[in-house]
């Protein structure tokens, strides 16, 4: 819903902006409005840059026009005022700088506003908001060709920002996808994220935000969590994000949150929690990762609750001999147990930390021997006899067959 901030007076003008109009220069239509009119710009392409946003507009572009820094160190629009809405425009070539944050569109200590429907190509930084609350960043198409994190910006970057709602965006071929930091009380929900040289989605020093139904996908790494609180995480697909260090999802220093209804698909780890505290993991799909779930033991009192472990060469690494998490129903596509009083739980616990996957963690080379007859050996023993996997990291009700999770 519009915020009743953006919708214009009664009273508002429409000045136009095009080669045959009164206005050629954006900045000049800028400068003659009053609060709350439009600018209108018509299809054309303008090699203009620098404009600042200073009052309260609508700046609507008809039929794309095409605003071209021509790959210059320099900005495009300059948002210092509350109240701004930029629509339709296609913005360009914005170029790299090693000193400042050089961005498409950028927002300084700006409320209430809204950024939608642009289509931002080989800009060093798309969409940077600065000191911003209460702001919309909707259908969005972000997508440069970086060869470097050095050189890169991210597609849409935050930094201080309050009661945000990023959603619908499409975000390639950038450092991060979305990077937030110092954000607070926002949602990120139904983003495409992907082929980005580090994250598709990077989270510091933030609390009490969601992010929810998104792609991330074939990213140098899925989703980072770092350092923040009260974090959702729910009904996202993080897929192919593989490589030597790579994961769908990092917790790092995290502490109450929630990770549900998710898939974890051809992930070299799904999730890496790493000082994770109090997390509920629940009704989640793992398939066909590297490792499903890396639980490192400075990670407390979480519940691992009625997930799918589907064919993960490992379903659960850990770094400690003690547990203490909870793991119970889920379903383990590992476990050979039996049902004789049919309820829908095995009758025996099952352990799915598996001994050479705690090998393969400290010497990667190792993984060559997976599927030897010392490695089965070694880890028959290892159950009737643990003494390197902790004995208490058991679901004592796997389930016999798969929850029926729906993908959408």
């Amino acid at each position: 819903m519009l915020n009743a901030r953006l919708i214009p007076s009664a009273n508002a003008r429409t000045l136009v902006v095009g080669i045959n109009e009164s206005f050629q220069i954006i900045q000049e239509a800028i400068r003659e409005a009053n609060l709350h009119d439009t600018v209108l710009v018509r299809p054309g392409h303008y090699s203009q840059h620098s404009i600042v946003i200073d009052k309260p507009l609508y700046l609507i572009g008809e039929g794309n026009p095409r605003i071209d820094a021509e790959h210059q160190a320099v900005e495009l629009f300059v948002v210092m005022a509350d109240s701004v809405v930029i629509e339709g425009f296609t913005l360009q070539n914005v170029g790299v700088s090693f000193l400042k944050e050089l961005a498409a569109i950028k927002v300084r200590q700006s409320h209430h506003g809204s950024i939608r429907n642009n289509e931002i190509l080989n800009c060093f930084f798309g969409v940077y908001l600065e000191y911003a609350t209460h702001y919309q960043v909707v259908n969005n198409y972000i997508v440069d060709q970086a060869d470097d994190e050095a050189s890169a910006g991210n597609a849409i970057h935050v930094w201080k920002g309050d009661y945000l709602e990023i959603t619908h965006n499409t975000l390639s071929g950038h450092r991060d996808g979305i990077y937030l930091e110092f954000v607070n009380n926002s949602q990120i929900h139904h983003n495409q994220s992907y082929r980005n040289l580090r994250y598709g989605l990077h989270f510091m020093f933030s609390n009490n935000d969601a992010y929810s139904a998104n792609e991330f996908r074939e990213n140098g790494a899925g989703v980072a969590v770092m350092f923040s609180r009260e974090i959702r995480m729910q009904h996202n697909h993080f897929s192919h994000n593989w490589g030597g260090a790579s994961y769908g999802l990092l917790l790092k220093e995290i502490s109450d949150g929630e990770i549900s209804g998710n898939y974890f698909v051809r992930n070299t780890i799904g999730i890496l929690a790493e000082g994770a505290n109090r997390i509920i993991i629940e009704r989640n799909q793992f398939s066909l990762n590297g490792t499903a779930l890396d639980m490192k033991g400075n990670s407390l009192d979480n519940e691992v609750l009625a997930n799918n472990f589907l064919a993960n060469t490992f379903e659960v690494v850990t770094n400690s001999q003690n547990n203490n998490n909870r793991y119970e129903r889920n379903y383990w596509s590992g476990y050979v147990g039996y049902d004789l009083n049919r309820d829908g739980s095995g009758d025996e616990p099952y352990r799915p930390v598996n001994l050479f996957a705690r090998i393969t963690d400290q010497i990667p080379a190792a993984t060559l021997m997976l599927h030897s007859f010392f490695v089965s050996l070694l880890e028959f023993s290892e159950r009737i006899f643990p003494t390197i996997i902790p004995a208490t990291l058991t679901d004592q009700y796997p389930q016999m067959q798969p929850y029926a999770y729906d993908q959408n």
